[in-house]
This record gives structure tokens, sequence and C-alpha cells, in this order.
């Protein structure tokens, strides 16, 4: 992991005129999440967009596969990444400090870049495991996922809304999303609570692999979770997309984000949100979650924190804002 490098006074008298001096190294890290989420892919194809003319801006982007969103947003706060992908949620409870982070000051540096994909929760099911609501897993074996996660997070919402604790299981189990399609298949699991983009690869292994239903969510308290939640909204798994899965699946979720602290130089912020967004084609096709992606939804969609001065710069130029 890299520490963040502060730039000389010659580099950001160079930056005036539109980049990093050639001969000043600037290293970048984003926080992720599982190899087999949406997030780590997200975080790879930024850094190669950005890597692409790191020779032009000097800025060099790595990416690091984390616990996710609530880690992320802790260790970019600790100064230890200097970008982060998070959910929209996630976000927002930080800069409150609540939920997640009730335990923590709020986190009123936090900043915004801009919003990825849409989230929706897989809630995975074996097919002999007779669940056909949220309700139907008590007694039975789940994964809740791993704390630090936002899948953490949004698990709980879920069940609350549907009035049941992880008390109510046989097991609560506390797997990274990496470990959860084999446990379901191996029959270590009756049920995998889960939230990423679509298609993504946890929920592809283990539809691949096994009999295993995601579970439709109308009839498991989605209209309280959206009415008391406004980072959420309604969203469809459409049929198909999974093997065995082939009607279109109601669910709800929160909206990928990207972050990081406002120490972070204008400078930096600015080379990697026009890396983005200059080759916004390039990067609709690097994940199949990217593709109904536009540029005015990622200016605004799901950013609680205030937007990083660097990132404003780029979208009033180009002109989004």
């Amino acid at each position: 992991m890299f520490a963040k490098l502060q730039l000389t006074a010659a580099a950001v008298a160079l930056l005036a005129t539109g980049g990093i001096a050639q001969a000043q190294q600037t290293f970048i890290t984003i926080g992720t999440g599982g190899v087999t989420g949406v997030y780590y892919p997200t975080g790879g194809a930024i850094c190669r967009l950005v890597n692409k003319d790191r020779k032009e801006h000097g800025v060099r982007c790595s990416v690091e596969s984390t616990g996710g969103s609530v880690y992320n947003t802790r260790t970019i706060r600790e100064g230890e990444l200097d970008f982060g992908v998070v959910q929209s949620d996630v976000q927002s409870a930080a800069l409150e400090g609540v939920r997640a982070f009730e335990n923590d000051e709020p986190y009123g540096d936090l900043r915004a870049v801009f919003s990825v994909h849409p989230e929706p929760m897989h809630v995975m099911v074996r097919a002999d495991a007779g669940i056909s609501s949220v309700m139907d897993m008590k007694g039975k074996r789940v994964n809740i996922g791993n704390p630090g996660s936002g899948t953490r997070v949004l698990a709980g919402v879920l069940m609350d809304a549907a009035g049941v604790s992880p008390s109510d299981f046989a097991l609560a189990a506390e797997l990274k999303s990496s470990e959860q399609s084999a446990a379901l298949c191996d029959g270590k699991l009756d049920a995998a609570i889960w939230a990423a983009g679509l298609p993504n690869g946890s929920s592809m292994e283990a539809t691949s692999t096994c009999d295993i239903s995601i579970l439709d969510l109308s009839t498991s308290g989605t209209d309280k979770v959206l009415a008391e939640n406004s980072a959420y909204a309604a969203a469809t798994i459409p049929g198909g997309l999974y093997p065995g899965n082939d009607a279109d699946i109601a669910s709800w979720g929160p909206k990928a984000t990207f972050v990081t602290d406002a120490s972070t130089p204008d400078e930096v912020v600015y080379v990697l949100v026009k890396a983005v967004f200059e080759n916004f084609d390039d990067f609709k096709k690097l994940h199949p979650a990217f593709g109904r992606l536009t540029k005015e939804q990622m200016v605004k969609d799901g950013l609680s924190a205030p937007l990083h001065p660097g990132a404003a710069k780029y979208y009033k130029e180009a002109g989004l804002m």
C-alpha cells in the first residue's frame, strides 16, 4: 500500500498549465473489495485509465483488495488509502457518524469524486433450503457478510425490515464474498446476503456451479426499506442474467460511489477524474456493470459528501455542472 506523497513546489507551479511535473511521481492507491465483486474491477478500470498517461501527468495508480466500504472509508480517513469505492449509504453514514460509524466522530473531511454503478441486493439461496422470503431464514445458515463490508450494513437493514436478526439463524456466517459461493454449493450455507453490481463474479459462480436462486425481495420488507432509507432505490435484476434465474427479480440497493479525503491534492483528483471522463467509452467497456452509466448521473447520483474541488474543477470545465 502506498502512502500519499506531497507534491513539490515546482510540481505545483507546473500544475497550473494542466499537468503534474514529469519528474514528480505521485503514487495513489484505491481501496476496493473482494476480488469476486465489482469494486475490485472498478478500481482496476480507473487505475488502467490513469496509468495509461502516467508519463504525462506523473500519477501512478494501484489497486488494493480490501474488506469493503466501511474499511475503505476508515482507512482513507487514517491516510492509508487515497481513494476508495464505497456504498452510497456508507458514504452518508460516515459523514454523520451513524450506523457502522456510531463510535466514530462524523467524517467531515470525506469528499465525493463520482458515483458508479447501482448495487442491487443479491440474496442467494439454495434451492433445497425452503427459503422463499427473508423471514424463512430463521433456523437457517446464512452469510451476513464480513465485518467492515458494505454488505454487512445492508444485511442489517434487510433483516430489520423483515423482522429477523442474526440470533434467529442456526449460523450467522461472516464470510467474504470470495468465500460465500463455495460455501453455498458445498452445503455449508443455506443462504447468503450480498450486494454488488450487475453482473458480479460471486453470484455468477454460485448460480453456475449449483442450484441457487436469487430471492425476489418484494415480500421481504422492500417498501419499508425504501420509505426509511433515501440512500437506497428499487432495482431489478434482469431475468436470464444468472443461470437458473430466468424471471426478473425485484430488489433494492445503494449505488457504488468513489470517494477521497479533503487533503488529497486537487490536481491529483483532477487527473484521475479527467482520465475516466475523457476516456468514458473505454471505461464503460471495462465491466458490464458500467454499460448504462452516463456522465450526468455519475456527477450527482448517491453523492452525499461534498464534491472534492479537484473533481468539481473538471466537471465545470466539461460543462457537467
